[in-house]
Order: structure tokens, then sequence, then C-alpha cells
């Protein structure tokens, strides 16, 4: 093989590697959670509801106001200083939500950076429950 090959293929495959390190970087940067949909997540809860911890990440008034029946309430700002109380349910599928999604998906990204790895958004978040419940 001549040298100047070897110095183009040294060169590609260098390239290569690198953009595939920067791409595994920005797949953890742009993770998202799995979706459910609110009538997958009544299924869940009905077939094993030891295994399922619905999260309600609004704030405690929204909670109070009214949320999905057996779910708890650890408001965004406070997942990071409360992953104690989730840490026994490691190993169950954690659905969050709230109004919009935006706080869930927050939540549900500290969470995974956390560690946790049964993460799921509930589809249209609470309107989309309410709706559903018509």
């Amino acid at each position: 093989m001549n040298t100047r090959l070897v110095k183009i293929l040294r060169g590609s495959l260098a390239g290569a590697l690198l953009a595939g390190l920067a791409t595994v970087g920005l797949a953890d940067d742009a993770w998202t959670a799995a979706e459910t949909t609110p009538a997958e997540l009544k299924a869940q809860a009905a077939a094993d509801p030891a295994a399922l911890v619905i999260l309600d990440v609004r704030t405690p008034e929204e909670f109070a106001a009214g949320h999905i029946p057996g779910a708890i309430n650890i408001p965004v700002g406070e997942i990071g200083a409360r992953l104690a109380e989730l840490e026994a349910s490691r190993d169950k599928t954690i659905v969050a939500y709230c109004r919009s999604g935006r706080r869930a998906g927050v939540a549900l990204k500290a969470l995974h950076e956390a560690g946790f790895t049964k993460l799921s958004h509930l589809a249209g978040d609470m309107p989309g429950w309410e709706e559903s419940a018509k």
C-alpha cells in the first residue's frame, strides 16, 4: 500500500472516530423518555400497580386541585433533593407528568442522569389524562 493512501485512511478513520464520539455525547444530551398514553398507564396500573410509580412534578397546589390516582407529588424543583424517596423504585417504571410536559421532561432528564432507567412521560400530561377520563 502506498504511504499517501495509508495517511488518507488514517485521517478518515480518526475523523470517523471523533465524529462517533461527538454523536455519543449529543445522544445523551438529547435524551428523551419514552411516551406512555393515558390508556397504557391505566392498563399498567391495573395489571401491576406495584411495578409502577406515577410521578406528578407539578406544585403541591396543582396536585391538591386534582391528580392521577396513586400519584406521588415531588415538584420538579425538588427532584434532586428528594432522589432518596425514589431510590426504592429504581426497578419500577416511573411515569412522570405535569401540565404541559416541560417540567416532566426536566424531571425525567434529572432522573436519567441519576441512573434511573425505566422512565416514561405521560403523553398529554394532566390535560391528556383528564380528557381520557371523559
